[in-house]
């Protein structure tokens, strides 16, 4: 079990009902008690924090941060945000018949769906929780409050960590909703939308403001953002510019790639580690949001990552749990992107074959398409996690790879400021790893645009970055086929406004300045 550095204080606040981006939390502490104590503004961080991984007060459930729908469990940040970016893609399906949960696969979802509502809902939680954090530890009111000047150079380093995780959210909201409201400060009025432009540029001037204020590379404490995260954010949206804005940034995002790779990460030596108990300990995860079996329970975040991708013959206590949920599998169009499924050509297939067909006639079976226990509960040593049912593997929301690609893809996109021979040895460090010598290895020639587009889904499968990943390379809605992709076995194309989800009916009616997106 590892450490827990935060400690995730108790009924801070409750959103029971529709959340505007401007909406204060409700049940707040008493400000003029509570924020005399200096301790206060480090355990509000640490709740700004946990709104990325945990769902309440009362882990794993019972006091939640988010009511509107029925399972707490559903309202977990990476659980929703996972299942907005791969079961909307080829990489996966899920075997559940929640209302709402197969309109992700079929790419028929709506603006009811409850899905694309708790998503929504929770990156504004984020961003009003940090919006208040930041109005809380403002110098007019660590004076107010009495703070020491010993103290108050550790809170403007939590101020600016508040910022760091706000933008985040806020980048989320453009690449799912493109469309929303920008607020930076609690108010009772109705906010405006704001266009993607405006909203882009926000998030990349506060991440220059604050980009000399973060902790440097590797020195601040464990589960907390530091200056490489922020770059990773950088390279991200300078990245998708171009779906974003409409404008091109793809030497921005060379430069940003570029301070991450020289930051002092390194790949770690086995694919498979960085997705079990022990990845506290890895020294190429950029940034992870921390899960742990005892002190950080819910009912998303990586355990349901491990526990959805079990089932059919697969023994539970190999992957260090009490139970399976029979979920998530792949589809074959993600199968055959490696040259086997066994893992002994290319380490990162990771997949459960035995009584699992490749093809899917029936999504609801689970034995139908291959299980993916790329994520478990079991140490390298095979040792399970501190309890069998919330896990301790952390999720790597930044990982060192993803700098690799996206600098060779920014580099082939015509950015400037790198090259192709860089590319390519830093491609193939990272595919020596996979291969475990230089068979995987590939030259100038091989680099091209489908290629990165290939690496990246063998790369970071399940990891949050296929549907922004075919939207960029325009192969999300009408382009690009997968099986059940539109409700057809052997896919179709779909819409393409379905680029972007719809603004919850629920929040258009509370705020009449909104508008719907396109097509919804």
């Amino acid at each position: 079990m590892k450490k827990i550095l935060f400690i995730f204080l108790v009924g801070i606040f409750s959103i029971t009902a529709c959340t505007d981006l401007d909406v204060a939390p409700e049940d707040a502490f008493t400000e003029f008690e509570v924020f005399k104590d200096p301790a206060a503004y480090r355990s509000y961080l640490a709740k700004l924090y946990a709104s990325y991984s945990l769902t309440g007060q009362d882990g794993p459930a019972g006091d939640g941060d988010i009511s509107i729908v029925n399972d707490e469990g559903f309202t977990s940040y990476i659980r929703v945000y996972w299942k907005a970016q791969e079961l909307t893609t080829d990489e996966a399906v899920i075997a559940w018949s929640d209302a709402g949960i197969r309109d992700l696969h079929e790419h028929s979802w709506t603006s009811e769906n409850q899905f694309v509502r708790v998503l929504y809902y929770r990156i504004a939680l984020i961003v009003s929780i940090a919006n208040d954090f930041l109005k809380q530890s403002s110098d007019e009111r660590l004076e107010a409050n009495g703070i020491a000047e010993s103290d108050i150079q550790e809170i403007k380093t939590y101020r600016t960590e508040a910022r760091f995780l706000r933008a985040l959210a806020y980048w989320h909201a453009l690449d799912f909703f493109r469309n929303i409201a920008l607020v930076t400060e609690i108010t009772s009025d109705f906010p405006t939308q704001s266009t993607p432009s405006e909203l882009f540029n926000f998030i990349t001037t506060e991440l220059s403001e604050i980009e000399s204020e973060m902790v440097a590379p590797m020195q601040n404490e464990y589960g907390r953002a530091d200056r490489a995260a922020l770059w990773m954010l950088q390279a991200k949206l300078f990245l998708n510019a171009e779906v974003y804005t409409g404008e091109a940034r793809y030497t921005d995002c060379i430069t940003a790639c570029k301070k991450v790779i020289d930051a002092g990460y390194v790949l770690d030596a086995e694919y498979e580690t960085l997705f079990m108990t022990e990845n506290h300990n890895s020294q190429e995860i950029i940034f992870p949001l921390i899960s742990d079996g005892v002190n950080a329970q819910s009912w998303g975040s990586t355990t349901f990552l491990v526990h959805g991708a079990i089932g059919g013959e697969m023994l539970d206590e190999d992957y260090g749990v009490s139970g399976g949920w029979g979920g998530m599998r792949a589809t074959s169009a993600f199968v055959e992107k490696f040259p086997d499924v066994t893992g002994d050509i290319d380490s990162r297939a990771i997949f459960f074959t035995e009584g699992q067909s490749l093809d899917i006639d029936e999504i609801g079976e689970f034995t139908q398409g291959y299980a993916v226990p790329k994520y478990k509960n079991i140490s390298p040593d095979g040792v399970a996690g501190s309890d069998v049912t919330h896990v301790d593997t952390d999720y790597p929301m930044f990982r060192l790879p993803d700098a690799f690609l996206m600098y060779a893809e920014a580099v082939l996109r015509g950015g400037t400021g790198g090259d192709i021979s860089e590319a390519v040895s830093l491609i193939n460090t990272m595919r020596e790893r996979a291969y475990g010598n230089d068979d995987g290895n590939i030259s100038a020639a091989d680099l091209d645009l489908p290629f990165i587009l290939d690496e990246r889904s063998r790369e970071l499968y399940w990891e949050a970055t296929r549907r922004i990943d075919l939207i960029r390379f325009g192969q999300f809605t009408d382009q690009g086929i997968w099986p059940w992709k539109g409700n057809v076995k052997e896919g179709r194309t779909t819409e393409a406004f379905r680029n972007i989800f719809p603004i919850p009916a629920s929040d258009l009616l509370a705020n009449p300045n909104l508008e719907q997106n396109d097509g919804y």
